[in-house]
């Protein structure tokens, strides 16, 4: 009996632990879930105070920044402008030769960029020898032509004083077996007669027709020996001295005609092309 009243309250003392055990532990458990909360709520107090302390950060960074460039823009615009001579005398020295950011200074007419291939210095220099060049090849072409429209008309003339020459050398031996015929053949008259008929002559008219045969015999000696030197110079240097004498082209023509044809065409081929074609006129038989 006694022990069953022990047991009792040993059995009420375990119950009451237990019970004291959950209600602390329902008490731990409530704590700590307000605990969790109370962390929560400041932890959602606190986001929005560092969301906008970021964004003030971000901000002040942008603000900065804008800032830089705002005062970068007015120094480039201070450099370009060259107020005060900043950009030509300060930093021109200095920043002409950096790539991109020499672009930022200013202008200097006095200091053109010219390229070491391109020779001129201005766009009015490069059109005047652009021009100068066309007149050079305008004159250049015509005297081309003018070369050649004279060389063929000299080739022609040429041809065509060959083919005289030709012609006047057949004549001589025409002529002189046509006086051999005359006067030597079989049927001629006696050599005596033809001796009375120059001997009957009025003496005055034959002294002058002597005279006048002489002076022919020596002009045509004196041609011969100035068409000899002629023809044993250079065509450039006769041609030279024939231009000289346009107040006597008659006599030109003279030692031209006694010449040998080739001599006479490359002198008249080294001549002023109107010359040449005043006496190419005048040789005209």
């Amino acid at each position: 009996m006694a022990e069953e009243v022990m047991d009792q309250p040993g059995e009420e003392t375990g119950a009451l632990d237990k019970k004291a055990r959950k209600k602390a532990e329902k008490a731990r458990k409530k704590e700590e879930k307000q605990l969790k909360k109370a962390e929560k709520k400041q932890m959602q107090e606190e986001a929005p105070e560092e969301e906008e302390g970021g964004g003030s950060k971000i901000a002040v960074v942008a603000a900065t920044v804008v800032f830089i460039l705002i005062w970068l823009a007015i120094l480039a615009l201070i450099i370009k402008m060259d107020i005060g001579g900043f950009g030509s005398t300060v930093l021109q020295p200095v920043l002409k030769d950096v790539p991109v950011i020499n672009k930022i200074l200013p202008e200097n007419p006095e200091e053109p960029v010219v390229d070491a291939q391109y020779p001129y210095t201005t766009l009015d220099e490069a059109i005047n020898r652009i021009k100068e060049l066309e007149v050079e090849l305008s004159d250049s072409q015509s005297q081309s032509q003018g070369s050649s429209d004279y060389v063929a008309q000299l080739e022609a003339e040429v041809a065509r004083l060959r083919e005289f020459e030709n012609e006047q050398s057949a004549f001589e031996e025409e002529k002189t077996k046509f006086y051999k015929e005359v006067v030597f053949n079989e049927k001629a008259p006696d050599i005596s007669e033809y001796q009375a008929y120059y001997e009957s002559i009025d003496p005055a008219n034959a002294e002058v027709l002597y005279k006048q045969v002489i002076q022919q015999q020596e002009a045509d000696a004196e041609i011969q020996e100035y068409a000899k030197t002629y023809s044993e110079m250079k065509p450039k240097q006769a041609a030279a001295i024939m231009e000289a004498m346009q107040d006597n082209l008659k006599l030109v023509v003279k030692i031209l005609q006694n010449m040998e044809t080739d001599a006479r065409s490359k002198i008249l081929a080294a001549m002023d092309a109107e010359v040449a074609a005043r006496i190419t006129k005048m040789m005209e038989p």
